[in-house]
């Protein structure tokens, strides 16, 4: 049976734990669980981490911990019983964990690493703290190592800051706001400013000496010194260093390292150096040659020189090498340092060019005891102490030390008897009393140990030498009296026995009788002559003798007449012992009680160290003399006592304070002094007011603290000694002496007079005194003294007076102080508290110590609520809340309002935000203190409605300052959480009040307006986004205060719903705030908010019939909000269906339907956009969805303003992309917005205020600029001609020159430069994953330069790389339409160019021409062959039709995308006839655009007109024409299709005229045919003559003879009554193109020899089609040649040629073996035939004239290279006329697709069924209408089994027709002629001319530059005949300017329907 556990709640899982048993929960090891139940050993509860899964677990499995449970029961809480460092460093550690590993992601590697260590270290600690075996101080430091490693962490991170005290985590609700608010920012403060410390310590690390020259032991010494005084600042260290120059003891470090402690912050400048001696220790010169003597001597040898300012820059791991220098004479070397210095390069040199001095030097900072806890590892292993000459900046009690330091200065000596100046060596001795030399106290300094004797320098002869040594003697302080220094004097022989010879010594001793030590300063010392050393040993012989030159009796001749005299320097560095005369007897005064008044006046001249050192012995001295003499010495007394006292307020000496503490306590006897001092410090307070000079007494107020502390420990003394007698009397005295003080404190004096500064020290002083009184006096008696006091200074005062500065601080440290905190104190002060701080904040004066007072005011009444006090705590807050609530909220706002300076200023600036802040804890905590009784007192203090309002709009104001971002640093989540909980109390508290006081008839819409909108801006906050948190930190929040936004959201839905018809007022100002408070993501919060939408459209309905102002304002807002990335799918969901079921039963249904659909519809765009902006390289997606959204905006929502904005939007993407065709468009979008007028238009985006005129210009400019760039000149032409318009009305003729300029500039580049081709593609989105703009919809888009559709497939995977590439061209059925995917369907098409008058004309350029191909395409087309009925095996060709798909687009293709989606399909069905006739049209067509370009010479090569005569003639001779004689002329076809009679003769028609054009071809060729091509030429006017005969013709038909052959500059023409033929615009095509399967072909234009067999033969070999190049190289001609394929056919297509021509005997084997071959290779290893270029070579790409109509292009990606063929326009439809193809598509490397399924049967007359999916009017052409052929040549297509869902459809081809013929579509094809109309024979005259095909229903974009220059359909021209002269044929290029703005209408006057007006927009377009 389940128990519930009672003391088993939480545990740690020892092992991981599978839950594989009925109802288990899978534990991982570490995972803390929270348990719910118990039974036989099995425990049932869930992981804290996720408490949603619970199950059962094995209780083996789990270490419990003891815990505490909060909230028993259901949702009871578990908190573990534990460190909470451990559970901060637990929970810390896991939120670290995940961010740790995204770290590794984001490539951030060094974070990555760094973190990775702390962590490692942080779980170290952790376990150490667990063990629990450390030390208490050792815990504390890991606890603050811990604290400081997880600040560091979640600072590097971005994560919260953490309020600590102590080191553990602080619960805001467990301490007052402003507490937590001072942990905060002393946190914040201590991360971004740390303390410069003011003590600086040198660590000095000796590597070694590097120098040529060594073989002598060293001595180094270093020292301080300071440059600009020339003195040292510090002892000397020293390093004895081995003849290698290392370290003579490297085990011992402390012999090589030191550190000189105690340096000051002012000794770190530019001029304080470390200075490093260097000695050499061995022959008195240093290049002598070893002698018998070993007497060594101390010679010098160099000196090195570093600055300290440089080591605070260097690097200090770097080791310094010093160079050394050597001084040039001896004599200088005392100064060495100083001329290095001051660079003197004159008196030293380099000692060698290598010698250098290797040293490590660190500055470190801060105070001794933290160097040793930061450097343990530097203390551990040795380090000696270098100190600093003199005491440090602060000296510390019971320092001891007691250093006496000599320095040898000079000395004077006389030669001796000796020629040579001696060379002197000094010996110098410590002796005590007893004469006995101190051992180990001659220290040459720290580093080595003190010796007994110290032997000086010897300069070589030298009788004046200067060492400039120093020594230091550290003697005991009992040991000073009596002894003496000893120096000796010795001459060092140079000879060789080295011997030193005495002959002289000093002495000095080191006190003197009367007790003073030796005075600092230099000594002149005797010399006494001396030989033998025997005459030193008895000291007491040469004591008596004077020692300086300063004490010899004037009587003593003999020495005052001596020249030879030494000098030294002492110093004395001593905490016990003085030199000071004055201070001896002072602290002898009953031995000369004669000199106290001269002693106590002295007192104020001696230095203060040396009073410090004898403070306890000077005190007993004061009070000693003032118990024997008070009436004498009293005042003397009190004034040497007050010295003392304000000389321990000096910084160097504070540290003394407490040793004056210390005495007063436990040493201080003087019981009867407080009447003396009580009554001294009367007299002086009653003179304040009358004395002129108040220096001195402001001395004695200074001190008015420690006088007190004495007074009252006098007084309690006196009261143990006499049972507390004379206590009312010392009562009487102190209430005097307040009364004193309070008559000078309320003079009212001007704030600069002496009385006021006074008045001012007094109170800096007074807080001091409180604790002191406390000792004798009650709580109240006390409270009453300084209520008194404080009460008694004056209201009035100026406003720069200092006096209020520090009234202020006094009040602050009376509220810090002990009196206040005792409640019974607190009540009596409170008033004047008050009352002080209201008068400053409301002038606004020292807001800094206002809000520190206020701080400290208010932590207390936390404190004591969590206390028994709770009714004084109430009364408390009565008085705070009655006069500081509303002076508060002015103040913040005050601060808040103040504008923010710059530069210097930036400090106060920071001022400000500090003082803002505490202000506003202190308002927090003072809300948080307020119950419903506060509330109430406070609303209902307010006398009117009008205080009431102004205090609601102050503190909604205040509370939108409070939740601005910049409020608090972004790291304080905390304080912020704490702040907002707050904030929602006190707006529930207020609301009611709403309510009751600014309803009905006294509705306030400012204050109304004001609580919305603060909390709209309180739901919004970023720290209450908890969607955003990590899911730990998220449940901390919820726990401690919930979701506060819902909260909030109810509170505003219950406070909208009371506002009944006031609602109005709201509508539209708060559609927007609340629409951004429904976009945050909280279910509960949009339930709550979206309803109140329904709400404002009912209020709007009622008001004015519709809601208007609604939509518009929601339409407006979602735009900005959601692009900030708020709002999702799920609140478009929810927002549509809780709207919807909210409407139901409103009458306005149908309208707010409407509304929500168009709401929903732009919130899926948007969303669609903002997703598609998060991606990062501009593509396809990001321009199509804002064109869909742009579109949206015009044509739906008519927002002229966002149409705009998005236009630049959309522009911009197209610049990134280097879109700048499309870039043009689109920005001609707001071109054509703006007129040729001066109307003033706003500041707007990018644009200044300008002229519409003037910005219009700049459009123009800019769009030309972009045309340009895109190569689209004619459309710049268009523009530039529009501008020169302008300047031209205008007459600003130098622009107008200039723009003509740039006009014929474009002209040359279409003339001169190169345009590629593009390849035009189109795609299918399907599947609901999409985004909307896209979903379920196919486009046609314009591919990127060099784009084939391999490429173009793989771009658009990659964009989309879900996305499923659909393997056939099918359009989809529903299943794919509904999917949960995303499928691509992709496959080439072929443009239909509109602009066919400038294509069919002869003399127009190519490079003119490539622009009608392919820009202004509405329409694209696809085609696929198929068989309809029984096939022909013999004769394919009967029944083999052609299914033409047209795509026409919703936009013209180049447009403001690169893409449009696909507005209708037509679908419709080419005859196998119509087909035929196409084809030879098409050939015809290419065969007369070669001879032109071979006459004109514009060919520089012949090849292509070989190839193509070669082609057709040899397939017609073998029998290629004869298939559609077989196929269309014999009887039974005619029988059977008596309708086809025209078209039977046409055909017929077409078979003569190639003919006859091949044979004028053949006289062209025969003149340009190189030599070596002869024999071909021959042999194909044989063929010819073969193939005339085949034909029957033996000569031509009186039609084709009734005129002779034009040619235009030679090219054959066709008689005037010839139907005219359409040039195909893909005549012009140079490169070839092959697919995956295909290969080229070898020896493709050869004879017969490549039969139709052969094709077969290949195609069974290699089981697939393969075409070579020439299908798409050539165009198709029915000619005999076909029977010559180079193509193998496919294996579903057997030859239905007759067997003679498939088993062509003309066929060699070779060229059968290498067609075999060839099919037989991989088409990677095929060989390309020589004749032709690579067709990937763009070069030949661009230039299509070299290779003539060659190519093909492929359109179905389903079908091999045989099948995708272009078809080309029938010339005798006139409707063909405008339809000519104008694109290529490149299928190199095109994917294969599978077959396409069977289409349904149907029934219908060849050539008139036609399928469309949205039917379109065609215009009627005078002549009967055609499909587009697409038929194969009847010698290509052999399939016997040809049916139409076969993998691969494809034919075999001939060199001369192509079975996927191209051919232009014409829209009016496959239409039927109306009953009873006939159509016209083909010999006609040359119709009228017809109108261009339009689309229906269709708005052309207002940006087409094409529409620009066809604002009406002109008639087009008929296409010419070969016989129409050129002098004909219209301009190509567009028309000049002035026709721009007529009406489009037709011949007849009729509008054309083709070109309806876009949608008009509201002229606001002069704002923008």
């Amino acid at each position: 049976m389940w128990i519930p556990t009672e003391q088993e709640k939480y545990g740690v899982v020892l092992a991981s734990f599978r839950g594989t048993v009925q109802h288990g929960l899978p534990l991982e090891i570490g995972d803390t669980v929270q348990i719910l139940e118990k039974c036989e050993g099995w425990y049932r509860g869930f992981i804290l981490k996720n408490p949603n899964v619970k199950g059962i677990f094995p209780t083996s499995y789990i270490h419990l911990k003891n815990a505490h449970v909060k909230n028993k029961g259901q949702f009871e809480t578990v908190i573990p019983v534990e460190d909470s460092v451990i559970t901060e460093m637990t929970s810390t550690l896991r939120d670290w964990g995940a961010m740790w590993k995204q770290l590794y992601v984001k490539n951030e590697g060094d974070l990555f690493h760094r973190l990775w260590h702390v962590m490692n270290e942080i779980l170290d600690l952790r376990r150490q703290v667990l063990v629990g075996h450390l030390t208490h101080d050792r815990m504390r430091d890991v606890k603050q190592h811990i604290t400081a490693r997880l600040d560091w962490g979640n600072e590097q991170l971005g994560l919260d800051l953490v309020p600590r005290q102590e080191f553990s985590m602080v619960d805001p609700d467990e301490i007052s706001v402003t507490e937590l608010y001072k942990l905060m920012e002393h946190r914040h403060r201590k991360k971004e400013t740390p303390t410069p410390a003011s003590t600086h310590h040198l660590f000095v690390h000796v590597k070694s000496l590097m120098s040529a020259n060594l073989g002598e032991e060293l001595e180094v010494f270093f020292h301080i010194y300071d440059g600009r005084e020339n003195r040292p600042l510090s002892e000397r260290f020293f390093v004895r260093l081995n003849k290698s120059g290392l370290p003579k003891s490297p085990e011992k470090t402390e012999r090589q390292c030191t550190l000189f402690v105690d340096l000051g912050s002012s000794d770190l400048r530019k001029d304080v150096y470390i200075v490093v001696h260097v000695i050499r220790i061995g022959r008195m010169g240093a290049g002598e040659k070893k002698n018998q003597c070993s007497v060594q001597y101390r010679r010098p040898l160099g000196c090195a020189i570093v600055s300290i300012a440089d080591l605070l820059t260097a690097d200090s791991k770097d080791d310094h090498l010093l160079k050394v220098y050597a001084c040039n004479t001896e004599s200088e070397w005392y100064q060495i340092h100083e001329n290095i210095i001051k660079k003197a390069n004159s008196r030293y040199n380099l000692s060698g060019s290598n010698t250098g001095l290797a040293v490590a030097l660190q500055l470190l900072h801060g105070d001794i005891d933290q160097l040793r806890r930061e450097y343990m590892v530097l203390f551990t292993r040795g380090v000696s102490i270098t100190r600093k000459l003199g005491f440090s900046d602060v000296i510390m009690p019971g320092e001891m030390r007691n250093d006496l330091y000599v320095t040898l200065e000079k000395g004077e000596f006389e030669k001796g008897g000796k020629s040579v100046a001696r060379n002197v060596e000094i010996t110098i001795y410590l002796l005590d009393i007893d004469g006995h030399i101190l051992k180990s106290h001659v220290a040459a300094g720290s580093g080595e140990p003190g010796g007994d004797e110290y032997h000086s320098l010897v300069l070589y002869h030298n009788n004046s030498p200067r060492w400039a040594e120093q020594i230091k003697l550290p003697i005991p302080v009992d040991m000073f009296r009596g002894s003496h220094v000893r120096f000796e004097f010795r001459h060092c022989s140079t000879k060789e026995k080295g011997e030193k010879k005495l002959f002289g010594y000093s002495f000095v001793p080191l006190m003197q009788e009367d007790g003073r030590t030796l005075p600092d300063g230099t000594h002149e010392l005797i010399i006494h002559k001396c030989e033998e050393n025997t005459s030193l040993a008895d000291c007491t012989r040469y004591l008596k003798l004077p020692f300086s030159k300063s004490n010899i009796p004037s009587n003593n001749q003999t020495l005052k007449g001596t020249k030879e005299s030494f000098w030294i320097t002492s110093f004395l560095c001593s905490t016990k012992l003085t030199q000071n005369g004055e201070m001896l007897d002072l602290l002898k005064w009953r031995a000369h009680p004669e000199r106290i008044n001269e002693s106590l006046s002295k007192l104020k001249e001696i230095d203060g160290s040396e009073i410090v050192k004898f403070l306890q012995d000077t005190l007993d001295t004061l009070f000693g003399i003032l118990d024997e003499s008070s009436q004498r010495y009293g005042l003397k007394v009190f004034d040497s006592l007050v010295h003392i006292i304000n000389l321990l307020q000096d910084s160097k000496f504070q540290h003394f304070k407490p040793v004056m503490d210390t005495y007063i306590e436990s040493h201080f006897a003087g019981a009867l002094s407080y009447r003396d001092l009580i009554k001294v410090l009367k007299w002086y307070v009653d003179r304040i007011v009358d004395a002129e000079h108040q220096e001195h007494i402001q001395q004695v107020l200074k001190a008015s603290e420690y006088i007190f502390k004495y007074i009252i420990q006098s007084r309690r003394l006196f009261s143990l000694a006499t049972g507390g007698q004379n206590e009312e009397e010392f009562r009487v005295c102190i209430h005097e002496l307040f009364m004193s003080i309070r008559f000078f404190l309320s003079q009212e004096n001007k704030g600069t007079s002496p009385v006021a500064q006074t008045q001012a020290v007094f109170l800096r002083t007074f807080p001091a005194v409180y604790a002191e009184l406390l000792k004798i006096f009650t709580v109240r008696e006390v409270a009453g003294f300084v209520r008194e006091t404080l009460g008694s200074l004056p209201a009035i005062v100026h406003a720069d007076c200092p006096l209020e500065a520090v009234k202020l601080q006094c009040l602050a440290k009376t509220v810090e102080s002990q009196l206040y905190i005792n409640p019974e104190s607190r009540c009596i002060l409170l008033p004047v508290v008050l009352r002080i701080l209201q008068a400053h904040m409301q002038e606004q004066r020292d807001l800094v110590m206002c809000a520190r007072i206020l701080t400290s005011m208010l932590s207390l009444i936390k404190k004591e609520e969590n206390g028994t006090s709770e009714p004084v705590v109430s009364e408390e807050v009565d008085l705070i809340v009655e006069s500081l609530l509303g002076v508060l909220l002015r103040t913040i706002l005050e601060i808040s309002n103040r504008p923010q300076p710059a530069g210097p200023a930036m400090r106060l600036q920071f001022q400000d935000v500090t003082v803002c802040g505490e202000f506003v804890a202190c308002l927090l905590a003072l809300l948080r203190q307020m119950s419903d009784r506060h509330y109430q007192q406070l609303l209902q203090a307010f006398s009117s409605k009008d205080d009431l309002r102004d205090f609601l709009l102050q503190i909604f104001t205040v509370f939108r300052i409070l939740i601005r971002p910049e409020m608090f640093p972004k790291d304080w989540t905390v304080m912020r959480l704490v702040t907002n909980n707050v904030i929602i109390t006190t707006v529930l508290y207020l609301s009611e009040a709403l309510r009751k006081n600014f309803l009905n008839d006294k509705f306030d819409y400012k204050v109304w307006d004001s609580y919305f909108y603060l909390s709209v801006l309180f739901i919004n906050q970023p720290c209450l986004q908890l969607e955003s948190f990590s899911p730990s930190k998220r449940k901390k929040i919820l726990e401690k205060y919930g979701d506060m936004r819902v909260m909030m959201g109810c509170e505003i839905f219950s406070m909208w719903q009371n506002l009944g018809e006031h609602k109005l007022n709201f509508i539209p100002a708060m559609i927007g705030p609340f629409l951004e408070v429904t976009l945050v993501p909280q279910p509960d919060l949009r339930n709550v908010m979206i309803p109140i939408f329904h709400d404002m459209m009912d209020w709007e309905q009622r008001r004015s019939g519709n809601f208007k102002q609604v939509e518009a304002k929601l339409i407006d807002k979602l735009d900005s909000l959601m692009s900030e990335g708020k709002g999702d799918e799920t609140y478009r969901e929810l927002f549509n269906s809780i709207l919807l079921k909210k409407i139901e039963r409103e009458t306005w249904r149908e309208s707010g339907i409407s509304l929500i659909a168009t709401v929903t519809r732009l919130m899926e765009r948007l969303l669609d956009y903002r997703d598609c902006m998060k991606l990062g390289e501009v593509d396809g997606k990001k321009i199509g969805c804002t064109v869909s959204l742009l579109n949206f905006y015009k044509t739906e929502l008519n927002k002229e303003e966002m149409y705009i904005r998005y236009i630049h939007k959309l522009y911009d993407l197209h610049l990134k992309a280097q879109n700048y065709t499309e870039a043009s468009y689109t920005l001609l979008l707001y071109d054509e917005l703006l007129e040729w007028s001066d109307r003033p238009l706003r500041e707007f985006l990018n644009y200044p205020m300008q002229s519409e005129w003037q910005r219009k210009e700049f459009l123009h400019l800019t769009i030309v600029q972009n045309f340009d760039r895109g190569k689209c000149w004619e459309n710049g032409i268009i523009l530039c001609r529009e501008l020169a318009d302008q300047y031209e009305s205008y007459y600003d003729y130098r622009n107008l020159s200039k723009m003509r300029m740039m006009e014929a500039s474009l002209y040359d580049k279409i003339m001169d430069q190169q345009r590629l081709e593009p390849e035009f593609f189109r795609v299918g989105f399907y599947g609901k994953k999409f985004p909307f703009f896209l979903r379920n919809k196919e486009f046609v888009c314009r591919g990127h330069d060099y784009e084939r559709l391999e490429a173009f497939q793989q771009r658009m995977l990659n964009e989309f790389p879900h996305a499923i590439a659909m393997q056939h061209v099918n359009q989809p059925d529903q299943t794919i339409y509904q999917a949960d995917a995303q499928y691509l369907q992709i496959y080439a098409v072929t443009p239909i160019p509109e602009s066919q008058d400038v294509l069919q004309r002869d003399g127009v350029p190519d490079n003119i021409k490539s622009f009608y191909k392919f820009n202004h395409i509405w329409r694209f087309r696809y085609d696929r062959p198929f068989h309809k009925g029984t096939k022909d095996k013999e004769n394919e060709f009967k029944s083999l039709w052609v299914e033409r798909t047209t795509l026409t687009l919703v936009q013209s293709l180049p447009g403001i995308s690169r893409w449009f989606e696909v507005d209708k399909r037509d679908l419709v069905e080419v005859s196998p006839l119509e087909n035929a006739i196409e084809v030879i049209e098409n050939k015809n067509l290419q065969l007369r655009t070669l001879i032109t370009q071979c006459q004109s010479r514009q060919m520089q090569n012949v090849n292509p007109l070989t190839m193509c005569l070669n082609g057709v003639i040899d397939a017609a001779v073998n029998g290629g024409l004869a298939r559609y004689q077989e196929a269309f002329f014999v009887k039974d076809y005619v029988m059977n299709h008596p309708e086809d009679g025209e078209k039977i003769g046409r055909l017929r028609e077409l078979m003569f005229e190639q003919a006859h054009i091949l044979e004028y071809g053949l006289a062209v060729h025969e003149k340009v045919v190189p030599q070596d091509m002869r024999p071909l030429h021959k042999k194909l006017v044989d063929q010819f003559h073969l193939m005339k005969s085949s034909l029957g013709i033996q000569e031509f038909p009186p039609y084709v003879r009734a005129s002779p052959v034009h040619f235009t500059n030679g090219s054959p023409r066709t008689c005037r009554n010839s139907v005219p033929s359409i040039i195909s615009p893909d005549g012009t095509r140079g490169v070839a193109r092959r697919s995956l399967l295909s290969y080229p072909a070898v020896n493709r234009y050869s004879s017969s020899s490549l039969s139709s067999q052969a094709s077969n033969e290949v195609s069974n070999i290699t089981g697939q089609s393969e075409s070579s190049d020439e299908v798409f190289n050539m165009q198709p001609s029915p000619s005999t040649s076909s029977l010559s394929s180079n193509h193998s056919a496919s294996p579903n297509v057997t030859s239905s040629a007759p067997s003679s021509a498939r088993g062509s005997p003309q066929m060699g084997e070779k060229h059968k073996h290498s067609r075999e071959s060839n099919a037989c290779l991989s088409p990677r290893e095929r060989p390309v035939s020589a004749i032709f270029p690579n067709p990937l070579d763009p070069a030949q790409r661009a230039a299509p004239h070299q290779i003539g109509d060659t190519t093909l292009p492929r359109s179905d990606p389903n079908l091999s290279a045989p099948d995708k063929v272009r078809p080309t326009p029938s010339s005798w439809s006139l409707d063909s006329v405008k339809e000519g193809v104008v694109s290529f598509s490149d299928p190199v490397g095109k994917l294969l697709v599978p077959p396409i399924p069977p289409r349904p049967p149907y029934t219908g007359s060849s050539a008139k069924n036609m399928r469309s999916q949205s039917p379109i009017p065609m215009s009627r052409s005078p002549q009967k209408a055609t499909m587009p052929p697409f038929t194969p040549s009847p010698t290509e297509c052999h399939s016997t089994s040809l049916v139409s869902n076969s993998p691969v459809l494809s034919g075999s081809y001939s060199s001369g027709i192509s079975s996927l013929s191209r051919c232009s579509v014409s829209e009016a094809s496959g239409t039927e002629l109306p009953a009873g109309e006939q159509p016209t024979p083909p010999m006609a005259t040359t119709p009228g001319p017809d109108e261009p095909v339009r689309r229906e229903n269709k708005t052309p974009p207002p940006y087409s530059v094409y529409e620009r220059n066809n604002p009406r359909s002109r008639p087009v021209p008929l296409p010419h005949s070969l016989s129409i002269p050129p002098q004909t044929d219209p301009p190509a290029l567009p028309p000049k300017p002035h026709q721009l703005r007529t009406c489009s209408m037709k011949l007849d006057g009729t509008s054309d329907p083709r070109v309806p007006r876009p949608r008009p927009l509201p002229r606001k377009v002069s704002q923008l």
